[in-house]
């Protein structure tokens, strides 16, 4: 390949890296503020499938390139171009925001997450945000509506009269402000946002994986259910928990004061 070939070549929309027990997924749009267009809803939906199945990452962080957006959401300039991949998906936008994603998720935001790019970290379980992050869901200012879970997420998350002051102004919070209300976990200085997502994802993946997926699900599911439902399904979920060589390991390993060696099962 010539050198005016590779100059040309456009970077891969998502980018992955793996730390241990950790898969770190990157959406490497910098220049496009890491906006979704058609071959990034593709490859992080691909993304997704495959980490799903693999029983050797326990835990994912999701983050944007560069210090200006984690997400900027839908490519504006990619939908107007009439690009029909960005929103091909059966699993909702990007992929993600209609998926059941069963291991713990942390958005690492490292700048503005607006639009659907809010919608994505309403996606994630988690958040750590850089100091300077702003969220928002400003559709309405485009003549549009936050259709990609944050009509449906925003307001358990926040308190439901600020989650509506944010959709219909359009205006946008900072971090420590979303820390405030409950939507960011933890707030962090810019240089530091992707390592401090990684040590809380690594503080996960120190305990037994099948019990995080299914302590996961139980809240998760929860959410919807009457009082009597939900410890119907309690009771159902839990029993493969306390059945599992984890759980003779784990009893085992604190009486021998030593760390416990996880088979996930």
């Amino acid at each position: 390949m010539s050198d005016q070939a590779a100059e040309t070549t456009p970077p891969e929309p998502v980018v992955r890296e793996r730390h241990g027990r950790v898969e770190l997924v990157r959406i490497n749009r910098e220049a496009a503020r890491n906006a979704i267009d058609g071959p990034t809803t593709r490859a992080l939906d691909s993304t997704f499938d495959e980490l799903t199945e693999d029983q050797d990452v326990w835990a994912v962080v999701l983050t944007g390139t560069g210090e200006r957006a984690f997400s900027a959401g839908m490519d504006l300039k990619a939908f107007v171009s009439g690009d029909a991949g960005i929103r091909s998906s059966e699993n909702g936008f990007a992929g993600l925001t209609r998926r059941h994603f069963p291991k713990p998720l942390i958005a690492a935001v490292n700048g503005a997450a607006l639009a659907g790019g809010c919608e994505l970290v309403l996606s994630c379980d988690l958040v750590v945000a850089a100091e300077h992050a702003t969220f928002g869901i400003p559709e309405v200012k485009r003549g549009l509506a936050a259709a990609a879970g944050g009509l449906i997420r925003l307001h358990r998350r926040i308190p439901l009269s600020i989650a509506l002051e944010l959709a219909l102004t359009g205006e946008p919070i900072d971090a420590r402000r979303a820390q405030v209300l409950g939507l960011v976990n933890r707030v962090v200085a810019a240089d530091q946002v992707v390592e401090s997502a990684l040590e809380l994802a690594e503080k996960i993946c120190a305990n037994a994986p099948l019990a995080v997926r299914v302590s996961k699900e139980i809240m998760m599911r929860s959410l919807d259910l009457p009082e009597h439902e939900a410890w119907k399904m309690n009771d159902e979920k839990i029993v493969p928990v306390f059945t599992s060589k984890d759980a003779i390991e784990g009893a085992t390993a604190f009486a021998e004061k030593r760390p416990p060696r996880w088979e996930g099962a």
